[in-house]
């Protein structure tokens, strides 16, 4: 079971508590969970990724273990910690200033 932690906008469109938790089939990468993600809860489509090309969008972040897996390749596995579910990923809205 892949824990996923939510920012508050996403948690409120799709109703959940802060943090769900998904099955992914098969190799679990970063684009298979967003894929789970997607999939059971269908509001979400479009939100973090663009929906044609499957890009993440600006200001979106992808955190797991203490790191930013934002800009690395969403065919990348998600950490061990992450797939056992004693850590969970973190999509994270970011925001931009000074």
């Amino acid at each position: 079971m892949i824990r996923v932690v939510l920012p508050l906008h996403l948690r409120r469109l799709a109703n959940v508590d802060r943090e769900v938790q998904l099955t992914v089939k098969g190799k679990a990468t970063f684009e298979s969970v967003l894929d789970a993600l997607e999939i059971a809860y269908p509001m979400l489509q479009g939100t973090i990724r663009d929906h044609v090309s499957k890009e993440r969008r600006p200001y979106v972040r992808y955190f797991a273990c203490g790191m930013d897996y934002s800009h690395e390749s969403t065919d990348m596995e998600i950490p061990a910690l992450v797939l056992e579910g004693v850590e969970p990923l973190r999509i994270v809205g970011a925001m931009s200033g000074g």
